[in-house]
């Protein structure tokens, strides 16, 4: 089997990037209809929703080339973010329903739940799990003892 062809990062690309780790939202268009929120308007190669459930803990990993943003539905998520090799503590922002975060490549990232969540993930890179393994480093950044986690070993 062949390695997936992930496109490398260029700096025209990154930067175009949010310089922080939450996304400022612009402001809706609303009428008597509702409400249009424009989230992310840029290409991306992959939109999936993700349910966690309270206690859950997700990420632990960095990526190569990937970028994603994430968008809370309901709920909220504990992110935590550090440059990839900093030994440093990682800085916690919570992430509550309406907001929107960023995560660059080459960002050691990791995500607690302390409630039921539901969030959208709109990323640069296909969604496939060949394509993804491929892109994704684990590190030991947040202590997944008591969470309810996932390795691709288990």
């Amino acid at each position: 089997m062949s390695e997936p062809d992930i496109e490398p990062v260029t700096e025209e690309e990154r930067i175009t990037w949010p310089d922080q780790a939450l996304v400022p939202l612009e402001k809706p268009f609303i009428d008597d209809r509702g409400a249009i929120q424009p989230l992310v308007d840029r290409m991306m190669r992959s939109a999936v929703m993700i349910e966690s459930k309270k206690g859950a803990l997700r990420a632990n990993h960095y990526h190569k080339t990937d970028w994603h943003y994430c968008y809370v539905l309901s709920g909220c998520i504990e992110y935590y973010h550090r440059p990839t090799g900093s030994e440093d503590e990682p800085e916690m922002l919570l992430i509550k329903a309406g907001q929107m975060m960023f995560t660059p490549p080459m960002i050691d990232h990791g995500m607690k739940f302390p409630e039921d969540t539901v969030f959208l993930t709109l990323s640069r890179n296909p969604r496939d799990q060949a394509t993804y393994e491929a892109d994704v480093v684990r590190v030991d950044m947040l202590d997944d003892s008591g969470t309810i986690s996932w390795r691709p070993d288990e």
